[in-house]
């Protein structure tokens, strides 16, 4: 695989405990993002000195870093970017077509396997099943806004970093062994072979997995609608 970019956020407006259909809380704003190069040892961090949600300055920053990037040769990466980051990025800038064309042209691992299998595991649970340190002991995505809010920054810096280590992590460890393999929620392993990860615009292509099954399956357009499709 070529030299991998992983990219996360974290979002500013806190989540009602419980709440299953997110987007009645949106604009969400960012609190933070992180992108880890493969040859760094360290995140990039960003956020606003005055701890802010970002601003569009420091938005357009990340998104023409994240081009440069590619240009250099980078491959973006993330767990659930096609369905998230790249759509709440899209809001909170207004690039919706420029982050719909890096949405598409990146790899997003969850959505790879969404689209292979009709669904997939959390970041959590494919670095426990590769056998990986995985995301920050204690914390979760839904409870990094409050923590935001209560003064706690180096925490969710902390936390959104890790999560963009653990993201290149699972790549890695899956280029290695041809395979994911994860811990579903009933505790038994599964695993799916992974010959290459596929950029999200070559996982549209594969043919729809049978989901009959399933009570109510998501269609991809759950995850692609934000985008028109403007790159495709």
């Amino acid at each position: 695989m070529k030299k991998l970019l992983a990219f996360d956020i974290e979002i500013f407006k806190s989540i009602p405990d419980g709440t299953i259909d997110w987007k009645q809380y949106r604009p969400f704003g960012i609190s933070c993002a992180a992108t880890l190069c493969s040859d760094k040892a360290e995140p990039r961090l960003w956020y606003m000195q005055d701890k802010s949600a970002l601003d569009s300055n420091k938005l357009r920053r990340l998104i023409a870093y994240m081009n440069y990037k590619t240009k250099q040769g980078y491959q973006i990466l993330t767990w659930n970017g096609v369905g998230f980051d790249f759509d709440v990025l899209a809001e909170e800038s207004g690039m919706r077509e420029t982050c719909a064309d890096l949405a598409l042209n990146h790899v997003d691992m969850f959505f790879h396997i969404f689209c292979t299998l009709g669904y997939g595991p959390g970041l959590a649970k494919a670095a426990e099943g590769m056998g990986l340190s995985g995301k920050t002991e204690g914390l979760t995505g839904a409870r990094a806004p409050e923590l935001w809010a209560a003064g706690e920054y180096d925490k969710v810096l902390e936390y959104v970093g890790q999560d963009v280590r653990c993201t290149l992590d699972v790549a890695l460890a899956v280029e290695k062994a041809s395979a994911l393999n994860w811990i579903a929620k009933s505790g038994r392993k599964n695993s799916i072979r992974i010959q290459k990860w596929l950029t999200a615009k070559e996982a549209l292509k594969l043919p729809k997995p049978n989901t009959s099954w399933m009570t109510d399956p998501w269609p991809r357009s759950k995850f692609t609608d934000w985008m028109n499709l403007f790159a495709i």
